[in-house]
Formats: structure tokens, C-alpha cells, sequence
């Protein structure tokens, strides 16, 4: 067993030097997506001209909400993951996976953890900066319970986004390109993930579907936890919620790989 977790530590630290060689890429498009954080200002801003609160919450607090999801996407966000696994499938890379005793999905995990603790660490850089002129619009629960339960929470939606960007990779099994894929699952999460705007603004009847897609747990169901937009109730019956949406994708993987090593070694020999 142990034998087993040093492959995948060691596959952790190949790719965490790999991020740091990269490291400047990780902390350009942090500075960058500081822009979102005045597109926020102006946007929202503009919408709060005209009411003190909405959808229950004030300026201040939706500033907080966006200023999370920007951190939490570093940390937690799957960025280019299904691309590269689908270049290994079509060069012809994953083969050297076959050969091996190396299990293929935690393989790639690996690799996006040690990305994801780059970016994350990175991405903290720019916001030291803006923190001194953010900080009195930043205003957070102080209930310990979100602190507590946003950890499995965010370790969750980490597996969640990695196993969807995981299968639309995999997809290179049977189409040799993927882009229209990706293209269009980025647009819905960036929606149903509360990217563009903090799901609880939909129509409740929307609301209460999009809780059971696992959009509402890429992004949104964490974030909502650390400032406050949902309840204790709501968070235990969203963890239970996560956890079978994890569930399912994890068990969609392991069938498109089996599905696909069919394919891929009718077509290799």
C-alpha cells in the first residue's frame, strides 16, 4: 500500500515542479483576473445604485461573494486538464500508462493537485495588493461550522470539477476534438456555477433545480458556505448531495475509460 501512495506523491511533486517552472503563467492570470473584481465594482455597483439590498444581501457582502469564487477558482478550479489528457490519448502518450501499474484517473489527479496548490498560493499574490483598499467591503460569517464544513466542501468540489474536466478528456476516445465540449460545459458552469451571479438572484424555482446539478457544487455551494448565503441545514443536505454527485462521476469515469480502452486498442491494432 505504501508502495502505492509513494507513485502518487511522487507523480504530486513532478508536477508541483513542473507548476513552478510555469509559475509565472499561474500568477500573470492572477494579476489579470483581478479585473473581474472591478468589473464587479462597476457592474454591481450600478445595480446597487438604486436599491440598498438584493436578493437579501448588500453590496458589500456580494463583493465578498465574488472576491471568494475568484480565490476559490484557483484553488479548486479545473483549468486545462481536459485538454491535456486528451493530447496524451491522441499522441499516443496515455500507452505508457497501460504498461504500467499506474492507476490513470489518480495519476492526473496528482497532477492537478499539485496545480491547484501553485495557482492557489499564487493567485494570494495580487490579492495582498488590492486587500488594503477591498478590506472594509470584505465582510464574512463568524460562525465556525461554515469554517469546518467548508473543507469537505471545497475538497468535494475540487473532485467534482476534476472528474468532469477528467470525462470530457476521455471523450478524445471517440472524437478527435473536444473544444465544442469544453466550450459548452464552461459556459453552463460558468452560469449554474454562480460565477456570473450568485445563484440565490434566480427565480426559486431555478434555484431549487440547479441544486441538484453538480454545477451548484463547482463553485457556488462552497463559496455560499464562507459568506453566508446558506444555512446549516442546507449545508449538511448539500454535503450529502456533493458526495453523490462525486459518486456518480467517479463511477461515469471509470466507465468511459473502460469503454474507451476498448476503442483505443481496437484502433491500435
Amino acid at each position: 500500500m505504501l508502495a502505492g501512495v509513494n507513485k502518487y506523491r511522487h507523480a504530486f511533486l513532478v508536477g508541483l515542479q513542473s507548476s513552478l517552472v510555469y509559475r509565472w503563467n499561474f500568477a500573470v492570470r492572477g494579476f489579470f483576473s483581478l479585473f473581474q473584481l472591478v468589473l464587479v465594482f462597476i457592474l454591481w455597483g450600478a445595480a446597487y445604485a438604486g436599491s440598498a439590498r438584493i436578493g437579501g444581501f448588500d453590496f458589500s457582502q456580494t463583493v465578498t461573494y465574488f472576491t471568494t469564487i475568484l480565490v476559490l477558482n484557483f484553488f479548486v478550479g479545473a483549468f486545462n486538464e481536459d485538454y491535456q489528457i486528451s493530447e496524451e490519448i491522441r499522441n499516443g502518450l496515455i500507452n505508457q500508462f497501460l504498461l504500467k501499474p499506474i492507476n490513470y484517473f489518480l495519476y492526473r489527479l496528482s497532477i492537478f493537485s499539485s496545480a491547484r496548490v501553485v495557482s492557489g498560493a499564487l493567485v494570494l499574490l495580487p490579492l495582498a495588493l488590492v486587500l488594503p483598499l477591498l478590506h472594509h467591503h470584505l465582510v464574512w460569517p463568524h460562525e465556525a461550522w461554515r469554517f469546518v464544513l467548508a473543507v469537505p466542501a471545497l475538497l468535494l468540489s475540487a473532485l467534482v470539477q476534476f472528474t468532469i474536466a477528467y470525462c470530457f478528456g476521455l471523450l478524445t476516445f471517440w472524437f478527435l476534438e473536444i473544444q465544442g465540449f469544453v466550450i459548452l460545459s464552461m459556459a453552463v458552469e460558468s452560469v449554474l456555477g454562480g460565477q456570473i451571479f450568485p445563484l440565490d438572484l434566480m427565480p426559486a424555482g431555478l434555484f431549487h433545480v440547479a441544486q441538484y446539478l453538480p454545477f451548484y457544487y463547482q463553485m457556488y455551494f462552497p463559496a455560499a458556505i464562507l459568506t453566508g448565503r446558506i444555512g446549516l441545514v442546507a449545508t449538511e443536505r448539500g454535503l450529502g448531495l456533493e458526495l453523490a454527485w462525486a459518486a456518480i462521476l467517479l463511477g461515469l469515469a471509470q466507465l468511459l475509460w473502460t469503454r474507451g480502452l476498448r476503442r483505443h486498442t481496437a484502433v491500435g491494432g
